[in-house]
């Protein structure tokens, strides 16, 4: 059984090198988003937004490191493998929907019907995936792997939208609405942001 375990585990693990030196370069990327984000006036940020749709993109990317780390360990068995593999997707599967119940608390920004696709419904998948293919990997190595491998690159995807999405969406905005001395007075006296989105998207 170990030999056979190694032999399908050493198949994917130029797949998963792959992988996981991207989400962790991707990881990087996430560092420059919020430094961007630092930059803009305080009072223009809310904690639920960063909850919403910032950090979730850093975990995604996390735990396609995490699967690649753990499909790259020297295990005894695929038992072993599947336990922590089924931890991980479970614990996503909780943290996609706590993302919903911060994103329906969301009182300056409504999000949109590709926002719940990209920020909810499609990482739910993945990690479902995630833990349906620990739950098979015992019994049906190959076909697990498959379908764990598609959920790991869908999670990198989702994760790279995601970023664009943030980015291109902060440099959209502040090019549109440059900040005028009445609208930081506005902000100072403690009014709501010029653009509910914007305070949203960190």
């Amino acid at each position: 059984m170990p030999e056979t375990m190694s032999s399908v585990l050493t198949a994917w693990s130029n797949f998963y090198v792959i992988v996981g030196s991207s989400a962790a370069a991707l990881t990087g990327l996430m560092f420059v988003v919020i430094t961007l984000v630092v930059g803009l006036e305080r009072s223009r940020r809310t904690p639920d937004g960063v909850a919403t749709f910032s950090t979730p993109t850093v975990v995604h990317f996390c735990v396609a490191l995490v699967v690649s780390a753990i499909l790259s360990a020297p295990w005894h068995s695929l038992n072993q493998v599947g336990a922590m593999l089924g931890f991980t997707g479970i614990y996503g599967v909780v943290y996609v929907l706590r993302v919903l119940y911060l994103a329906k608390r969301l009182t300056v920004y409504r999000p949109e019907l590709e926002d719940w696709i990209w920020y909810t419904i499609l990482p739910l998948v993945s990690y479902v995936v995630i833990v349906a293919s620990a739950v098979l990997l015992p019994s049906a190595a190959t076909r697990a792997l498959f379908a764990l491998g598609g959920a790991v690159v869908l999670l990198v995807l989702i994760g790279i939208h995601n970023a664009w999405d943030v980015v291109t969406y902060l440099a959209l905005q502040q090019d549109d609405q440059p900040p005028s001395p009445s609208q930081n007075e506005k902000m100072e006296q403690g009014s709501e942001a010029p653009d509910g989105r914007l305070s949203a998207r960190r």
